[in-house]
């Protein structure tokens, strides 16, 4: 067929013969005034359209998309095969009411134990508090939600976390907080809490809707052309538990990159170190949890956007299968790999928020046909029984392509504990074509009219094969989260923006996946191990995240961290009853 290089169907793909390409984007890597002169280019006739030409020719995308011809059918948004059922789980009903899932998640958990949190040696270890401690301290009579709102109010005007030049939020209404933290201070004076997440502070993404705040996706113009009238779908499932919603969170402008840099209202710092990104796209989310200032936040992911921050500033971040959760009232509704996820400090916590939120739309149920979520069985602090029978993949290249060795060697350190204390089996596993996975990702993602490309932009179909045929011999994947710990921010970035093309991360084909912490490199700053497995199969990611969680390593105190629960005062109140 002359210049076009012509595909062999996946079946006949030898996995064997695989060689494996490391990443090498061919991209300018620009900041301050040298961006915004590159986007000027961009934006002209002509000039722009041969940069952009050339971008495309530099890094095989041109040959990979217009003069390849794939086999298989295009795959315009993730379609999973049946998949078999997961074990030693609890099955909920989409059906029922946010409580009531959230009582069933809660059952699923270890025995709470207060003495865990509030009656250890002040000069142990650093834990963040979780939800179950705050819903303690209330239920004690220890705290209120209005005293806590007062604190979180106290912090964010006296740091000016909603202002620039640093925000953690892009949009905050402290009477907002007061009325919502008044009426659940109520209801446990009544001792009548809805929930666990009654009085629990969660932040929301600024591209998820929350009434009565804008939403402006990290831009200045967007809440001028769209109104928000009510709350998203995840968000109503939220508020009707009982959550106090602080404001929205700081995020990449428009979701468009994975560093966290905005310009328009000031980039979000790392709470680990303030003079680096948090990264992104869901910035504000994963530092105002960091930091302490609340229990949980929800972001959105459609290429890394939830994971990459929870990885880079040491915390928890849950990305669900596609269609999982309801985007009604996002501005991702209708996309093809957005999902919203759930940030939080513990996988414990990422899983009661889940619970929560999970609920597939009408479309979705009828569409991609969703197995009944499940949660695994947490009842010990090491991620449940059936831990020890699952098979981890590592495709070691892949696994050890990371900017310093660090970064692998903490994650291969969990592996081998997961493997001698639990008896995980690690399989050697080989995945094709990542090279085209990575470009047909940065199309679906780029693209604001995805459903007008030509079939060679999405070879999903194709990459879901080769996904399957490796779910056959095992029941994850793992990788570290992000190949590099968190960058430093160049001070001319802070103004007029950064591009960098090498900090990127993949989505495609919408399975679940978490980034959980192990350790920190040689300056203390944070690494994630991603954990992705099956289609519907959020039961058996969180199972192993647990593990993961109790394996590693202690946990660092952020640079930044404000403690919301006053220590001294609750061991002594504590002792008195």
């Amino acid at each position: 067929m002359g210049k076009y290089k012509v595909m062999k169907p996946a079946k006949e793909v030898d996995v064997s013969a695989v060689k494996y390409k490391e990443e090498d984007i061919k991209a300018p890597h620009l900041t301050g005034f040298l961006f915004k002169l590159f986007v000027n280019m961009l934006e002209t006739p002509l000039i722009g359209s041969s940069i952009v030409d050339s971008l495309k020719k530099n890094n095989g995308m041109t040959e990979m998309f217009r003069n390849t011809v794939v086999p298989e059918e295009p795959m315009f948004r993730p379609e999973f095969p049946p998949q078999k059922a997961e074990h030693d789980v609890v099955i909920v009903g989409e059906d029922e009411s946010p409580v009531d899932i959230l009582e069933i998640a809660l059952k699923c958990l270890p025995q709470y134990d207060p003495s865990r949190s509030f009656r250890t040696d002040p000069s142990s270890s650093f834990r963040y508090w979780k939800i179950r401690d705050y819903a303690f301290a209330y239920r004690s009579k220890l705290t209120a939600p209005s005293v806590v709102a007062e604190q979180i109010i106290s912090i964010i005007e006296e740091f000016k976390y909603d202002k620039s030049p640093t925000p953690y939020l892009i949009t905050f209404d402290a009477s907002e907080v007061r009325k919502q933290a008044s009426a659940s201070t109520q209801r446990f004076e009544e001792g009548k809490p809805i929930s666990i997440l009654d009085g629990i502070f969660v932040t929301i993404k600024d591209d998820i809707d929350c009434f009565p705040h804008t939403t402006k996706g990290g831009t200045t113009w967007l809440h001028e052309d769209r109104s928000v009238e009510k709350d998203s779908v995840v968000v109503s499932r939220l508020r009707s538990c009982g959550a106090i919603l602080i404001g929205k969170a700081n995020m990449h402008e428009i979701g468009m990159g994975t560093t966290g840099n905005n310009s328009n209202y000031g980039t979000t710092r790392n709470p680990h170190a303030p003079e680096r990104y948090t990264g992104g796209s869901s910035s504000g989310s994963a530092a105002i949890v960091a930091s302490g200032l609340c229990s949980a936040a929800l972001g959105t992911d459609g290429g890394g956007s939830v994971r990459i921050p929870a990885s880079l500033c040491g915390i928890t971040g849950l990305k669900t299968t596609y269609g999982r959760t309801d985007m009604t009232g996002s501005l991702c509704e209708g996309g093809t790999v957005e999902i919203i996820g759930p940030l939080a400090s513990s996988v414990e916590d990422a899983l009661l928020v889940y619970a929560a939120i999970l609920g597939s739309s009408s479309a979705d149920r009828l569409n991609l046909n969703p197995t009944p979520p499940c949660f695994p069985k947490l009842m010990s602090h090491n991620g449940g029984s059936a831990i020890g029978s699952l098979r981890l993949g590592k495709y070691t290249r892949w696994f050890n392509d990371v900017n310093s060795s660090e970064i692998s060697d903490k994650c291969e350190d969990i592996l081998k504990l997961l493997s001698n204390n639990h008896g995980c089996e690690v399989v050697e596993i080989v995945v094709p074509e990542l090279e085209e996975m990575r470009a047909a990702h940065v199309v679906s993602i780029g693209s604001a009219a995805l459903r007008s490309l030509t079939p060679y932009c999405e070879a999903g179909r194709r990459l879901m094969e080769y996904h399957m045929d490796i779910f056959k011999d095992v029941d994850v994947i793992v990788t570290p989260t992000t190949g590099m710990t968190a960058p430093v921010i160049p001070p001319d970035a802070l103004k007029n923006g950064e591009t960098n093309f090498q900090v990127t991360a993949a989505n495609l084909l919408g399975f679940p996946a978490i980034s959980v912490p192990v350790g920190y490199d040689k300056e203390g700053l944070p690494i994630g191990l991603q954990i992705m497995g099956r289609p519907w199969a959020e039961a058996t990611v969180l199972a192993l995240a647990a593990a993961v969680e109790e394996l590693a390593p202690v946990t660092k105190k952020p640079a930044v961290f404000h403690n919301l629960l006053n220590t001294n005062r609750v061991h002594t109140d504590l002792s008195e009853k």
